[in-house]
């Protein structure tokens, strides 16, 4: 990713911040739609779930700024998702999800630049927490 992306992804969470709650149970509704197998692997209340997805978002986007620093965290946040069931498959899902709920939480502020920028960084974590989730299968 290049600065202007990391720029234009920050930018655009920290714009999504102050709707968190709603931003999180768009993308979750979204999520259990797009692919249904998944649902069994969340409880049946997703309050802090929803609350750990936006952290979690939050650490990511944050630490694009010195990726570097920030893979081991999210390699380890991958490998403690293949201990609960998530395999690499439902990625897919996880990022269509996550644009869909962008795309309607920032409205006329997702542009296409945005929406690649998005696109990159999701890439670049799913690949980090693919990666941990082989360290824990291995």
């Amino acid at each position: 990713m290049d600065q202007q992306q990391i720029d234009l992804v920050q930018t655009s969470f920290a714009k999504v911040a102050p709707i968190a709650d709603t931003a999180s149970a768009l993308f979750y509704d979204d999520l259990f739609e797009r692919a249904p197998g998944v649902r069994p692997l969340f409880s049946e209340d997703l309050t802090e779930q929803r609350r750990k997805l936006m952290q979690m978002l939050g650490f990511a986007v944050a630490g694009l700024s010195d990726w570097e620093q920030a893979v081991p965290a999210v390699r380890e946040l991958g490998a403690r998702h293949s201990s609960y069931g998530a395999e690499p498959a439902h990625f897919a899902a996880v990022g269509a999800s996550l644009l869909a709920t962008l795309e309607k939480g920032l409205g006329d502020d997702f542009t296409p630049e945005v929406r690649e920028a998005w696109t990159t960084a999701f890439g670049i974590i799913a690949a980090e927490m693919q990666a941990g989730m082989e360290s824990q299968a291995a």
